[in-house]
């Protein structure tokens, strides 16, 4: 009997609509002929899955008992019993009840696929074993129901069930997924716009690398080695050197742009291990390869260019980037093509990106004024007219005829030209006088012997010497105004960053600093007030090589290495005015920050007084007018109107007490001494008293409390005031008809009451705002309080170890929510 398929449907999250979209495919393939029955599904009471159940066959549950409760589970014997084609399977990752026949429900899918039926099952990516400690990171819920990646792997077809997160909460939101007292604990927790963004990347991301595992194998059964560009493969070649972070991030540019793109840095070792890559160097850029997406790779092999194509091809690369040669066109000339040149015709299909870049320190290095031909240039020079004079001598004599006289004489001026051109001036007088020589010894009568009898021979040897040194003067100048140019160039460049780093702020002294060490090829710098140190780059300065300036009246600055030219010092002195105010940004930097507090503190005395004049003049007016009109004795009062200002009276004094005690409360908290007593306490027994304060029954508020909620670590008298502030506002601001609701939920170790209304709600940018002490949304409103209901509620909420944030409800309003930690468990003390 052939083995049945199976067709996986893999969601981000729950309520993706995996399982209808089983129930819907079911339904097609029913239409089409085939015999379909539901073994199990699971509705979760979402009306709109139980109505697809119409018109299939739905295998009845089998009944399992335990610990005294029902339990319905897959009646595994019914479905290989009725032998349908294709079975419907809900949840692949369920766990059945004990007593079941197998442990799992994907045991279960395992022998219906043995007994040749066709299987199509669904699990969210949460219950896949190697995601699991991934996913509790990213929600903070635990999965206890896995399942091992080689089942899932083995599948015959996994396709994802893809849903926006956005509209994944819009429908949770419109009661689509949990029933409407689950809706808000689900919003704000599991179903964060972060967490659903997350989940669903880490579901395509599973499913590309089981896609490409499939490709890799299927390539390799049909023995195919060609590229196939199913997505972008970006291969980065790193050398040891500093240009390897300019390399990685421009390789992961070109991968970002294909989305899914990978990113492999490869570095090809020497097997005779001459060639020492920078380990440091290399170790970063490792590091900054995983910190962009990447993988790290590395392999030996003699012919670098060749290794690098043989690890592009066998990683399937569609792009190859690597860095510019650094060789003058006479070196690669001499040497033979480079790594870039073989690279790029052995790379066939293969895109080679080639990089231009600089090394780290040296892009602001500025060229020495000395000639203006190198050394390597001027041995170069020597070279060439010890080897292609003699050369030439042994062409000329081979040829030599009565009438070639002339092509000899010009021969060897044009090996005089090009030594010239190669090596300069001393290299040109050397070839121009072993030419002449030459020419006397072996091509002028009398042969083979170095007489000048004639004075025409002796100004041939002159005009050779003139024209060599005519040649290789203009030859050095274009050198000289070459290294000018290039000097100026990365001076404007210095100056540019230098100004830029002062303007922009960001740490401008550190970078003014080790701009000067890298620039002027120094050893060490450092930046002095008397005998502090302010910033330094490089080495310690050494005493014995130290040059000091004075960098206006702030500092010193010491520079460790060589000494510096007349031109060096002059950019210097620039440096060393962009040091100064660089220096003065900071300093007003500091003053300006020890001012905010004083600045902030006024802001709020100035709220104080404004608030206090205004919320302490109301009560204070009505209790003395109370208490004036009682003490009159020619005023006729009755008992009713003596007992109404007698309460006047109170209420006024009550709300005076309460005010001075918020502003206690609110100095203990802002100065850090507020005093808490943290104990396990229920939140069932902390509600009813904030309702009881308020005198507030069912009737005014909604509650919707789970049975089995734990205990908090908080301070039951702090928490009573919390709720009793935020009830106060949710009161207030709730339209005529709707009651605030109190809710309470657990969450990742912590405890989350949420007080909701569906009232105007506040506008986001208001949000951090209505916290401060003193913030009121109308200033008219006589009810309003001075603005430290808030701000008390979340200074308490923090000292007691957890938060309170403001959320929006859904539909319309504002839900604030205190967070707390679950207690721990103690020791009984008795």
């Amino acid at each position: 009997m052939a083995r049945g398929q199976l067709r996986v449907l893999l969601g981000a999250a729950p309520g993706v609509g995996k399982t209808y979209t089983m129930l819907e495919e079911g339904k097609r393939l029913l239409e089409l002929g085939k015999d379909v029955v539901v073994a199990v599904v699971e509705t979760h009471g979402r009306a709109a899955t139980a109505a697809m159940l119409e018109g299939l066959e739905v295998v009845p549950r089998r009944s399992v008992g335990h610990r005294g409760i029902e339990l319905t589970e897959l009646d595994l014997d019914a479905v290989l019993a009725r032998a349908p084609q294709l079975a419907l399977v809900d949840e692949l990752a369920h766990t059945n009840a004990p007593g079941a026949v197998h442990e799992k429900r994907w045991e279960d899918v395992e022998a219906m696929l043995e007994a040749g039926i066709d299987v199509i099952s669904t699990v969210n990516i949460q219950h896949i074993e190697s995601l699991n400690d991934v996913v509790e990171q990213i929600t903070g819920v635990p999965q206890r129901e896995t399942i091992p990646d080689a089942v899932l792997r083995s599948a015959d077809q996994i396709e994802v069930v893809d849903l926006a997160p956005q509209a994944l909460r819009d429908r949770l939101a419109d009661g689509v997924v949990y029933p409407a007292a689950r809706i808000d604990a689900a919003l704000s927790n599991y179903f964060r716009l972060g967490n659903l963004t997350a989940l669903r990347e880490l579901a395509l991301l599973w499913l590309a690398d089981e896609v490409d595992v499939a490709l890799q194998r299927y390539r390799a059964e049909h023995g195919i080695a060609g590229r196939w560009e199913a997505r972008e493969r970006v291969v980065v070649a790193l050398t040891g050197g500093a240009e390897g972070e300019t390399l990685l991030r421009r390789g992961a540019r070109i991968a970002a742009r294909s989305a899914g793109g990978d990113l492999l840095a490869v570095h090809v070792t020497s097997q005779d291990g001459l060639r020492e890559p920078n380990p440091g160097a290399l170790a970063a850029q490792r590091s900054l390869v995983e910190q962009l997406g990447g993988s790290y790779h590395q392999v030996v092999g003699s012919d670098i260019p060749r290794a690098l194509v043989d690890f592009a091809r066998g990683s399937n690369a569609t792009q190859l980037v690597i860095g510019v040669s650094r060789r003058s066109r006479l070196s690669a000339l001499l040497s033979g093509p480079g790594i870039g040149s073989t690279v790029i015709r052995e790379s066939a299909d293969i895109d080679v990106h080639i990089v231009s870049h600089s090394q780290a320190g040296g892009r602001f290095s500025l060229p020495r004024f000395r000639g203006g031909l190198t050394v390597r240039r001027r041995i170069l020079g020597f070279v060439l007219a010890l080897v292609g004079g003699p050369l030439l001598t042994w062409l000329l004599t081979a040829l030599r005829s009565p009438d070639s006289m002339t092509s000899d004489v010009l021969s060897y001026q044009l090996l005089v030209v090009l030594v010239a051109l190669v090596g300069g001036v001393w290299p040109a007088l050397f070839a121009a006088l072993l030419s002449g020589i030459t020419l006397d010894y072996f091509f002028v009568a009398p042969l083979y012997t170095i007489t000048v009898s004639e004075p025409l021979h002796l100004l041939a040897l002159l005009l050779f010497l003139v024209i060599a040194a005519l040649v290789s003067l203009v030859v050095d100048q274009a050198a000289r105004r070459s290294r000018a140019a290039k000097r100026a160039a990365a001076e404007a460049e210095l100056l540019a960053t230098v100004a830029g780093g002062v303007i922009r702020g960001e740490n401008a002294v550190q970078a003014l600093v080790t701009r000067t060490r890298e620039a002027f090829g120094l050893t060490g710098v450092r930046l002095l007030d008397g005998d502090e140190v302010l910033s330094t780059d490089g080495e310690p300065a050494d005493a014995s090589h130290t040059q000091t300036l004075p960098v206006g009246e702030r500092g010193t600055l010491e520079l460790s290495g060589r000494d510096l030219a007349a031109a060096d010092r002059r950019l210097l002195a620039v440096i060393v005015s962009q040091l100064d105010a660089a220096l003065e940004h900071r300093d007003l930097t500091a003053t300006a920050s020890e001012l905010a507090p004083l600045a902030e503190t006024d802001r709020v005395r100035s709220a104080l007084l404004a608030a206090v004049g205004h919320d302490l003049r109301r009560p204070l007016a009505a209790a003395t007018a109370a208490v004036t009109t009682l003490r009159q004795a020619d005023i006729p009062l009755s008992a009713d109107d003596r007992e109404a200002l007698l309460e006047t009276a109170e209420e006024s004094l009550n709300g005076l007490a309460k005010l001075v005690t918020n502003l206690l409360d609110v100095s203990r908290v802002q100065a850090g001494v507020l005093a808490v007593s943290l104990v396990p306490t229920e939140i069932d027994d902390v509600i009813p008293s904030a309702l009881e304060e308020l005198h507030l029954g069912p009737a005014e508020v909604e509650l919707a409390l789970p049975a089995d909620l734990p205990a908090v670590d908080t301070d039951a008298v702090l928490l009573q005031r919390i709720l009793v502030n935020l009830l106060s506002n949710a009161l207030r601001f709730s339209p005529s008809g709707s009651r605030p609701t109190v809710a309470a939920s657990e969450f990742g170790g912590t405890v989350q009451v949420r007080v909701i209304d569906h009232g105007p709600g506040i506008a986001g940018e208001r949000r951090d705002a209505v916290f401060l002490p003193f913030q009121r949304l109308s200033d008219t409103d006589n009810d309003s309080g001075i603005g430290l209901g808030l701000a008390l509620s979340k200074g308490f909420a923090e000292g007691m170890g957890g938060t309170l944030e403001a959320e929006d409800t859904p539909g319309g309003g504002l839900t604030m929510v205190v967070t707390l930690p679950v207690a721990a468990e103690r020791e009984d003390p008795r």
